[in-house]
């Protein structure tokens, strides 16, 4: 017998203008759905100040926050963190840092600004004592010679929506990363981070929607939300052969293991 029964939605953006109309509804979907935490992901400085505003706000619905800039937005802080960063990254609600990271797929900002931004993240969640919530796209290269340069042996966070192949994967996990992943390992042409998952430590691994985008393939085209998370289990647990009820316990603890929220 299992003893949690709750899924998780590690990586929403639930501060997105997406969901101006019916936020209320969204998240009471997320419940009905056996959703117990959903972390609301910060993109830039005014983001992350409405994230810890949702998670005080909906605190009895397990919404926590993390702090950051998103490297799309890097350029916003090319003068180092800014204060309100560093006092918000104290709330109690605040449980990472994040996203920072490399995307070098878009490129919105320069890439040396975007390095610039990650090493001042990596710094403020050592600071902080949270983990890392780290972005990265078409970058995995960069992003550990950035690390290895950094000579820590071992860091305390996540990539979350991997996107990268075997070989990033095994590094990532060496380095002491989770490896989270959202609706595009239910898409068909992705059968590489299938393997991925049906390979690796069960005990690194999270599920996210990263809501309101990159929606699962049964809703492809809308809007996504924290209930879809569901579909990513679901294909996670197929995938490895598991029962979900196992694999909801697995995630739960790997996310309480991470981000230190309370335990139901």
């Amino acid at each position: 017998m299992f003893k949690v029964s709750y899924f998780v939605d590690t990586h929403c953006h639930l501060n997105s203008e997406d969901y101006n109309e019916d936020l209320d509804e969204v998240i009471e979907r997320a419940k009905s759905q056996g959703l117990a935490r959903m972390l609301v992901v910060a993109a830039d400085v005014p983001n992350s100040r409405q994230a810890v505003e949702l998670a005080e706000k909906y605190a009895s619905y397990g919404i926590y926050a993390t702090v950051g800039v998103h490297p799309h937005e890097a350029s916003t802080i090319v003068d180092g963190i800014p204060e309100e960063l560093f006092l918000l990254a104290q709330h109690p609600r605040v449980l990472a840092i994040g996203e920072s990271g490399l995307d070098y797929y878009y490129d919105h900002s320069p890439r040396e600004i975007q390095k610039q931004s990650l090493l001042w993240h990596i710094e403020l969640a050592e600071k902080a004592k949270k983990p890392l919530v780290l972005h990265i796209r078409d970058a995995f290269d960069d992003l550990f010679d950035i690390l290895k340069e950094n000579d820590k042996r071992q860091y305390h966070g996540v990539i979350h929506c991997f996107s990268g192949n075997s070989y990033h994967a095994k590094y990532a996990l060496e380095l002491g990363f989770y490896l989270s992943f959202a609706g595009p390992v239910t898409y068909k042409k992705n059968q590489e981070l299938r393997d991925i998952v049906a390979s690796m430590p069960l005990n690194r691994l999270l599920c996210e929607t990263d809501a309101p985008w990159l929606a699962p393939k049964r809703y492809r085209g809308k809007r996504n939300e924290p209930a879809y998370v569901t579909e990513v289990y679901d294909m996670v647990a197929d995938v490895r052969l598991i029962d979900r009820e196992e694999l909801k316990e697995a995630l739960w603890n790997n996310a309480c293991s991470l981000f230190r929220w309370e335990e139901l």
